[in-house]
């Protein structure tokens, strides 16, 4: 009966705040180019930003992810893990583009991975479908609306 009771006080204890700690539903947030507009969930924390969308089989027309850095700075990313390929935005504080990786693709070798590193520094990173930024005219300088809620 003892064990029961231990089970039970670890899955009120341990599972169910792991639950919400995983659990991702939309934000509100959303980051607009001109007329296209994504609803993004964030990544404000390491352990949000490591995640990523790591091992999701699909990303949703209109959708992607919005990874919020403190401060500038050149921030690598990589494709471990994720089974789509994307188009990776840096952008600096003023919403200013400053650098763009297109169709990043899945990494094929699991042991290593290469490295996407931007030549300038971005306090955000937007991550979409690939194809999304030649789609939209997506260019280095354009400038995305970011509304409030993203670096709140």
């Amino acid at each position: 009966m003892a064990n029961k009771w231990f089970i039970l006080i670890f899955i009120i204890i341990v599972v169910l705040p792991l639950a919400f700690l995983f659990d991702k539903k939309p934000s509100g947030s959303k980051v607009c180019f001109k007329d296209n507009c994504y609803a993004v969930e964030l990544a404000k924390t390491d352990i949000e930003r490591e995640r990523g969308l790591m091992n999701r089989d699909h990303l949703d027309s209109g959708k992607g992810m919005f990874f919020v850095f403190d401060s500038d700075a050149i921030y690598p990313f990589w494709m471990k893990n994720t089974l789509i390929p994307l188009d990776m935005i840096w952008i600096d504080e003023n919403g200013k583009v400053v650098y763009i990786y297109k169709n990043a693709q899945p990494c094929a070798d699991k042991g290593v991975c290469q490295n996407i590193i931007p030549s300038v520094q971005a306090r955000y990173v937007l991550e979409i479908n690939a194809g999304q930024a030649d789609r939209m005219g997506l260019g280095e300088g354009d400038e995305l609306t970011l509304n409030s809620k993203l670096y709140e």
